[in-house]
């Protein structure tokens, strides 16, 4: 295996390439999960507020006594919290046991709370304040991150998106990449594979490889130049999920792969999510 790959986002801070997602996780699920990431080799964790749990992965950055500087940290803003960010990062960083967040992002733009450029405001006053690394957003469309620039000067460093093999998002990604922001994938499984897994192309490629179907859609988000966060609470498949340097996929096959695109959310859309 070879060594994990590095992304440097436009403020000049280094992310890992992969990370671990916690979503949908208990508090005791994540701290073994994140436990077993951290052994593998993992120093990326992807977390939120709304996940609930924020203490299962501090219990296991706290067991696993890693340098600080080797982790990179991601949580998340939820949408009921874009009038007090302060409080939550605060809260946030209480659970994760924690000085400050590598990556902080509003989870969703809530458009029709119409609240997220002042969070976006206070999210730049808090990472002057040293505690926050990096600032982003999530499942933010381009006229929500043209907003933010136009009123508050600054662009995110990164935009968390729904981005797998049926839904590419290839637009959005060329729009952030334009403007220096770095595109993560969100499900970059396709929620576990369904449908994308038994695609015969996807199949033929892990055969040509030696590798499952999973490592090659992640090998894809790698090679396309995305941060990806595969979630798994399986101590076997969080091992193979980060098993995915040791091979490239050429031109020809990503734009193979392109070809299975469907367009089709498993998710909310931004525009409407008010939740």
């Amino acid at each position: 295996m070879t060594t994990q790959s590095i992304i440097k986002l436009s403020d000049g801070n280094l992310m890992p390439q992969l990370g671990l997602g916690v979503w949908q996780v208990s508090n005791a699920e994540a701290e073994s999960a994140v436990a077993e990431a951290l052994s593998t080799g993992y120093r990326s964790i992807d977390t939120a507020a709304i996940y609930k749990n924020e203490e299962g992965v501090g219990n296991a950055l706290r067991a696993a006594a890693l340098p600080r500087e080797e982790l990179f940290i991601t949580t998340k803003l939820w949408n009921s919290d874009h009038r007090a960010p302060q409080k939550a990062l605060e809260e946030s960083l209480r659970k994760l046991k924690l000085d400050y967040i590598d990556l902080y992002l509003i989870h969703w733009p809530v458009p029709q709370q119409d609240e997220y450029v002042n969070a976006w405001r206070e999210l730049i006053k808090l990472r002057q304040q040293g505690l926050i690394r990096s600032i982003g957003v999530s499942n933010f469309h381009p006229h929500h991150l043209q907003r933010l620039k136009e009123e508050s000067g600054v662009w995110p460093q990164v935009n968390q998106i729904e981005l797998h093999p049926l839904f590419q998002q290839r637009q959005l990604h060329a729009w952030n990449a334009t403007h220096h922001i770095q595109t993560e994938s969100w499900s970059p499984l396709a929620q576990g594979g369904v449908g994308v897994f038994d695609q015969p192309l996807i199949r033929r490629l892990a055969e040509k490889y030696l590798k499952t179907p999973a490592q090659v859609i992640i090998r894809w988000h790698l090679d396309s130049g995305l941060v990806v966060i595969p979630k798994s609470i399986t101590p076997a498949r969080i091992r193979e999920n980060f098993n995915v340097f040791d091979f490239r996929l050429d031109k020809e096959e990503r734009l193979e792969i392109a070809k299975l695109d469907s367009n089709k959310r498993l998710g909310p859309d931004p525009d409407t999510m008010n939740l």
